[in-house]
């Protein structure tokens, strides 16, 4: 039975708990907005061939991304940032139906240069992983945002044309601490089309 004391202390974890949601959904609503900016135009850049994909393995769990895309810019013509990233199935096509867990990475370099090369958190500090689960009561999110955890990115090759490589690592609930391994990552992708398996 619970008392008074009891019942402030839940109040108070339960207040912090959906602050912290809030903020987590946040971080996925830019992410969405940045997805859903790069739709297709009307000569039909969506991208279907099986030459382009975003594909990995999450807990062993075999997935190729829906709505992927990849984006990025700088000065001169430069990458001075990028994100790739994607939905696990299509968006649903009814009003309020959740939509499905989502990962994407990015990797900043102000002033510099990406290039093909290997990045890799937390020596890369301007790179971040995440995967995110949204559920009826907000974002659960996964990150790297821990000196554990690891992800790790080789560009093979990188253009306006697009970008080519394979990733791996893991990404962790702060909140939990449940971490989710990602292996057999990889992509080819082309630049700002949105492309599905």
């Amino acid at each position: 039975m619970m008392n008074s004391n009891s019942l402030l202390i839940t109040k108070s974890a339960l207040k912090n708990k959906i602050a912290s949601l809030f903020k987590k959904l946040f971080y996925v609503s830019v992410f969405a907005v940045l997805l859903s900016a790069c739709s297709s135009d009307d000569g039909g850049s969506d991208k279907t061939a099986s030459d382009y994909y975003f594909r990995a393995a999450l807990d062993g769990r075999k997935i190729d991304f829906y709505t992927v895309n990849f984006q990025g810019g700088g000065n001169d013509d430069r990458f001075e940032q990028i994100v790739i990233g994607g939905f696990e199935a299509p968006h649903p096509t009814k009003v309020g139906e959740q939509l499905p867990p989502s990962l994407d990475f990015e990797i900043w370099k102000l002033g510099g240069n990406i290039t093909a090369g290997t990045y890799s958190t937390p020596v890369d500090e301007g790179m971040v992983a995440r995967y995110a689960i949204q559920t009826p009561n907000g974002t659960i999110l996964y990150n790297t945002r821990t000196a554990d955890d690891i992800f790790t990115v080789k560009i093979e090759s990188i253009s306006k044309n697009g970008i080519k490589g394979t990733f791996s690592g893991k990404v962790r609930n702060m909140e939990t601490g449940a971490v989710i391994n990602i292996t057999d990552g990889s992509f080819n992708l082309p630049y700002m089309d949105i492309v599905n398996p």
